[in-house]
């Protein structure tokens, strides 16, 4: 874990040309580029498919026997992103796992805005679980806005009556669309890529006048209780650090079973950058670790 590391990756994101808060018609491919602009390992295979009439993209290691599944949802502010760029990393956790990983295509705002989302979401992972038939090795995860969109899958299954997942692996989620944390402001210049503005204009776009302190939008202000034990991942210099220690300090208070993982130094969803970075490779390691100890359990 060298100094030098990170400061080629804060470097990477403060040149990049990708705007969060920028407009969407050209930020959308800006994104792609940047998550896919590195082959991926010969052994992953990707295959398009759909869960419940959502599009989605499986992905498999090769000559690995699949334990479970990683239902995945990527970021990019409810606006930006796509499965196929999200593979990146889901196949990563596939890999550290020795899972299978899906990655769901969630309409986007400001198109679709909320409930689109959430809808899609939820409509997946109802499909995966009945195809499952049990969802003791389904773990669902997310990265920034997938972090939201997971945690809210659950809090939105746990009023249907859905199956629980075993576990939630949530990176870098955002969790307050009230843009009131602390962070916002005094990791302002710490963060290499995202601000405080940006975060309000994508919450913006998927809010389209409904209330940001809905605790279906902003996971903060939701009744926790009854959910899976979360595992949720951050870095220190990134605007978004109270929304992931808000989140854990809830559901700690809501008696869900929560590990809150901070690595100094490094930006937003920096296990995207495994293979420079040694912090982002060991917090894979991490939430694989996590991943075993509860499907474990869960199939005893």
């Amino acid at each position: 874990m060298t100094a030098q590391q990170r400061d080629m990756v804060d470097q990477i994101l403060r040149n990049a040309p990708f705007d969060l808060g920028g407009d969407v018609t050209a930020q959308r491919p800006l994104l792609d580029q940047m998550l896919t602009s590195q082959p991926l390992p010969a052994d992953v295979r990707m295959t398009p498919g759909d869960l419940g009439g959502i599009p989605v993209t499986f992905i498999d290691i090769a000559d690995i026997e699949p334990r479970g599944t990683i239902f995945h949802i990527h970021g990019g502010g409810f606006a930006l992103g796509s499965a196929e760029g999200s593979v990146g990393l889901a196949s990563s956790l596939a890999r550290k796992t020795g899972m299978r990983a899906v990655s769901v295509d969630y309409r986007l705002a400001p198109e679709h805005p909320y409930p689109a989302a959430l809808q899609d979401v939820t409509a997946a992972y109802r499909a995966l679980v009945k195809h499952a038939d049990s969802a003791d090795h389904v773990v669902v995860s997310g990265e920034s806005a997938g972090g939201n969109l997971a945690i809210e899958l659950l809090i939105a299954g746990k009023a249907e009556g859905l199956t629980m997942p075993a576990a939630a692996l949530l990176l870098s989620p955002m969790t307050d669309l009230t843009v009131t944390g602390s962070s916002y402001a005094g990791k302002a210049h710490a963060d290499p890529a995202i601000s405080a503005q940006a975060i309000r204009t994508r919450a913006a776009d998927y809010l389209a006048g409904a209330d940001p302190a809905d605790p279906l939008v902003s996971p903060i202000f939701a009744d926790l209780s009854g959910l899976p034990p979360l595992l949720i991942q951050a870095g220190s210099h990134e605007v978004l650090l109270d929304d992931a220690t808000r989140l854990a300090a809830k559901a700690a208070a809501d008696d869900v079973a929560v590990i809150l993982d901070v690595t100094p130094g490094v930006p937003h969803v920096f296990q995207a950058f495994a293979a420079l970075l040694d912090e982002g490779d060991a917090a894979l390691d991490r939430a694989a670790r996590f991943v075993w100890d509860n499907t474990a359990q869960q199939a005893r």
